[in-house]
């Protein structure tokens, strides 16, 4: 079967067997035990006090209940996910994967982060991600060198760990993104609020879109990738000013 999606007027035309048959079935059990500790809501990195703007839309109303917390979700998943952040992390895995230097994608991807509490986040998420792969695995290739450098964002930890533990850059991206959903509708849960079982369709829903999103992602070329996401930046900008707040951002 295709899928086309259409992104800001630009269709991009994929089977959806790009990313079934992408994941690679030499993914190995300790590949996918890894994988999934790498993806799991339990890694200490700090995402849990972050919302990306979701508690400023709730603060607005423009989010207000689980299918208003859906679309919103969904929309950046598809909007701002897809078209940049997803992409710039399978860069940054094909790099490390054939010895190359991922700083130009890390750059670009630091530079997108278009607010304060943005950049602040990705830069405290990738430093607590180093730390802890240094702490729990030294074949992680965590040189005193990466320790010191102040501007590793968390796609390229997450690449890092990724590499280094031997997951395929398509399957390390889909865990990501589910990582990414996950915690969103923790922050939803928690700040509208609504419920466990509301959560779960929630995942249900959004979590059958990942595949696409992330075969599209895989395959977008260089010139398309794009952080416009206006409504998420205005979101992002209202929450650094906001009087009462339970997350960072």
């Amino acid at each position: 079967m295709i899928t086309t999606i259409i992104i800001m007027g630009t269709t991009i035309t994929t089977a959806i067997t790009i990313m079934t048959e992408s994941i690679s079935p030499s993914l190995s059990p300790l590949a996918l035990s890894r994988l999934l500790q790498l993806a799991s809501p339990m890694l200490p990195v700090g995402a849990y006090s972050y919302s990306q703007g979701l508690e400023s839309a709730i603060e607005t109303g423009y989010v207000r209940d689980a299918a208003t917390a859906s679309q919103w979700i969904a929309d950046v998943l598809t909007l701002y996910l897809g078209r940049f952040e997803l992409p710039l992390l399978c860069r940054m895995c094909e790099a490390l994967s054939n010895g190359e230097d991922p700083e130009l994608w890390n750059a670009v991807y630091c530079a997108g982060r278009d607010t304060a509490e943005g950049r602040a986040e990705t830069l405290q998420m990738g430093y607590s991600l180093m730390r802890l792969l240094r702490d729990l695995d030294s074949a992680a290739a965590v040189t005193p060198t990466d320790m010191a450098t102040p501007h590793i964002s968390f796609p390229l930890a997450f690449a890092k760990a990724a590499v280094a533990w031997k997951i395929p850059a398509d399957t390390c991206v889909q865990a990501y993104a589910w990582s990414w959903l996950e915690n969103q509708v923790a922050a939803a849960m928690k700040a509208i609020p609504i419920g466990q079982v509301a959560g779960q369709r929630i995942l249900l829903a959004i979590g059958a879109m990942i595949p696409d999103v992330v075969a599209c992602a895989t395959i977008l070329p260089e010139n398309d990738i794009s952080n416009f996401a206006p409504g998420l930046t205005l979101a992002a900008c209202r929450h650094e000013v906001q009087y009462s707040r339970l997350f960072r951002s």
